[in-house]
């Protein structure tokens, strides 16, 4: 099964424009794609139109504020938002937060620091941009092709982690042997048990401490992760 790697992107709302050009290179350099945006109005019809994964927004934009297009943000979506404000009384740090945003850095800051809380929020957020993805219990590690359940590291072939990752990365989804065999084993014709077999597999191995089922059998269709 082959994955398409997708760079995160984040949009940035701000109004002066060498400091948006400045962000806007630093997190392309970090592999970021990035859409610059120079007014709130502009900002959330840019949000609206593209989904991004995180916002950089400053708060004295014109047109609309950033605290309104935060709120407005926040009414539909639970995308990071990190604020950028020359304000840096208590007050208006409650202000910004309550509007919304997930968290705060007062001009002049450090690119450094911005970079590492964009880090963070996207890691909180985006198992795309972790390289790791949990469901329940359950923690696939993506890069290092590690499973575990509480605590519990589990020794998985090639094709047993792909049919996992499978199931891990659409969880609730129901799927059946034919959609399967497709995306896991595409050199197979049909005809085979090859799916019912290596659910098996996974089963005992993750289930080799007495934990809970994950992959579920849905009678005459095919199988589906969930927690039960």
């Amino acid at each position: 099964m082959q994955l398409m790697e997708r760079r995160p992107q984040i949009l940035i709302v701000e109004d002066e424009k060498e400091i948006a050009k400045f962000i806007d290179l630093e997190l392309q350099a970090e592999n970021y794609e990035t859409v610059v945006t120079y007014d709130g109005v502009t900002g959330l019809s840019k949000f609206r139109e593209l989904n991004p994964d995180l916002v950089v927004l400053d708060l004295m934009l014109p047109v609309l504020d950033g605290l309104e297009v935060a709120r407005r943000i926040r009414k539909t979506s639970n995308t990071p938002i990190i604020i950028l404000t020359a304000k840096d009384s208590v007050d208006d740090k409650v202000t910004g937060l309550d509007s919304g945003a997930d968290d705060y850095l007062v001009k002049p800051f450090s690119i450094e620091e911005l970079l590492a809380r964009v880090r963070a929020h996207l890691r909180r957020v985006n198992p795309a941009v972790t390289g790791e993805v949990r469901v329940a219990d359950l923690v696939m590690n993506l890069d290092g092709r590690e499973v575990f359940r509480y605590g519990r590291r589990i020794e998985l072939s090639a094709k047993e982690f792909e049919l996992l990752e499978l199931f891990a990365r659409n969880p609730g989804k129901v799927f059946n042997r034919f959609e399967i065999e497709e995306k896991v084993w595409p050199e197979y014709t049909g005809g085979s048990n090859v799916v019912d077999v290596y659910v098996g597999y996974l089963r005992r191995k993750l289930e080799g401490e007495g934990e809970r089922r994950l992959i579920h059998t849905v009678r005459g269709v095919g199988y589906v992760l969930r927690e039960e």
